[in-house]
Formats: structure tokens, sequence, C-alpha cells
């Protein structure tokens, strides 16, 4: 079992309206799921958002809280609804309009790894599904409203900064078009999700820092964004999609030797973002 559905890091004061959390990264596979899955230890980690934890965990140290998953998204899917039930994959779930996530395998509990590889031989038990939304997708979004609500309620705002990696091959098609590939995405569901200004300041930071953005194009933001995005009660959702070949071996699972160049620069950005919604004190003049 895992040892727990999430894990929080807590800043010594917090000085910032910023939550960052990571819902892809969780690695605590249980015993159980890996001795059922057809897939060998290296596939199962394909969909993973490997190693995007490490990049965004010195967070504390400029003031934010970072929530990361501590289950793996081959085992369920927190930034999908806890109803978007697989009757593919689940046993006694009856199909209910049509959604196109639940029926390319990627629906809660997912069917699919990347490149839509089977994770079961056969299906699981509705009993089963029920236990990973009631022991870790619950609690994760129990926690994850509650520190929006402590941020909102000493700051006076909240913003949520979403954080996944992007297969590289994502991209082909923008490469493909003659445009320059962009080393993140950002999300914010065309506006929906998040005020221009805050999406603008998040933008900036990670420029600044070295990498080229652009938004919501092939990923504007899904179920996290769309449910925490709300910017006329002053609480922001934005998700931000890093190129994993930047910072890792997609093939291997492993970090690459530009890792640690990768996190310096996410570290910046952090400091900068953390920033957002801190009155700006003017300079007294000499």
């Amino acid at each position: 079992m895992p040892k727990s559905a999430y894990h929080v890091s807590y800043p010594a004061q917090s000085a910032s309206c910023v939550v960052f959390a990571s819902p892809h990264s969780g690695r605590d596979y249980p015993s159980s799921f890996l001795r059922h899955t057809v897939l060998d230890e290296r596939m199962i980690r394909s969909s993973e958002d490997a190693f995007v934890d490490l990049l965004f965990e010195d967070a504390p140290e400029f003031g934010a809280t970072f929530l990361k998953a501590g289950a793996p998204r081959s085992f369920v899917d927190l930034n999908r609804s806890s109803d978007e039930l697989d009757p593919a994959l689940i046993e006694g779930v009856r199909k209910q309009g049509h959604n196109p996530r639940v029926a390319s395998g990627l629906g809660v509990i997912p069917r699919v790894v990347a490149n839509g590889r089977a994770i079961y031989g056969g299906k699981i038990t509705r009993l089963e599904a029920d236990r990973r939304i009631e022991g870790y997708w619950k609690p994760y979004h129990r926690m994850l409203r509650a520190l929006l609500d402590a941020a909102h309620q000493r700051h006076g705002q909240a913003v949520l900064v979403d954080c996944h990696s992007m297969p590289h091959e994502a991209m082909d098609g923008v490469a493909r078009g003659g445009m320059r590939r962009p080393d993140v995405v950002l999300g914010d569901r065309f506006g929906a999700a998040a005020e221009a200004e805050v999406v603008d300041r998040i933008e900036s930071a990670l420029t600044a820092s070295g990498f080229f953005v652009t938004r919501n194009a092939p990923f504007a933001g899904a179920y996290i964004t769309q449910a925490y995005g709300r910017p006329s009660r002053a609480q922001h959702a934005v998700q931000v999609e890093i190129d994993r070949s930047l910072y890792m071996d997609e093939r291997k699972v492993e970090p690459n030797a530009n890792f640690e160049i990768v996190r310096a620069a996410i570290r910046s950005a952090i400091a900068e973002i953390t920033r957002i919604g801190q009155k700006r004190i003017p300079l007294a003049a000499e």
C-alpha cells in the first residue's frame, strides 16, 4: 500500500498565496497493483509525470505550500473527476454518454498508460475502483481544497500552480508546422480558470528563466483547473506542462544530464511566481 494519498511540504512561514501541486508524480506503487498489471515496472511509469515533484520541491523555501500525490497516475488519476468511470475496465459500470477521456482509457482509474498500452489483462471490480477513490482521490482533493482555502483566508486570494510534464512527442505537430516547439505550455482553460494578470506573471517568470512558453494548445487544463479555477472568487488555477525531454530520458525514466540545470531554472521561476499577490513596496527616495 502507498504510504499516503499525498505528501505536503509547508513553508516555515506562509508568505505567498500560491499553492504548488503535482498530482501525477506519485510513485508509491502498491505491490498488489504491480502484481496485477501486465506491464513491467518501467512501462507502468510511462504516463507518470516523473520527477516533476523534484523540480518544484523548493517552493516552500519561498513561502508557498507544495502538495504532491503519493499514489501513481496509473493507479488513480487525480486530474479526473471521480465519476469518470470506465465501463471497459470496471465491472458493473454502465456507459453514460460519450466522454473522450474515458473512451480512450484515461478515466479516474486508467485502463491504459502512454501510447494506449493496456495496464490490465481484464477488468477490475467496482469495489476496487471505489476503494481507490475513497482512499486516494478524495483525501488528495480534500487537502488541496483546504490549502487553497487557507491561502485565500490569509492573503485574500489563492493561486494554484498545477505542475505536470508532457511527452516530447506531444508537440511534434507544432514542429512539423514550422513553429517553434514550446518548452512549457500553460493551461488556463482559455481564461476561464485564471485572470490574465496571474497567467502573465507565471509566463513572465518562466520566460525569464529561459523557457519558451505557449498557452492552451494542446493542453488547456483538465479536471483540476476546471474544478478549482474560480477567478471571480479570487481563486486562480493554471496548469503547467513541461517538456520531459528537457530534464529526463523518457525511455529509461531517468533524469538526464540537464536535470539540475532545469531544476535551477524552475527554482528561479518559483521565486518570482510566489510573489504574485504581494504588494510591491516602492523604494524610498535618497
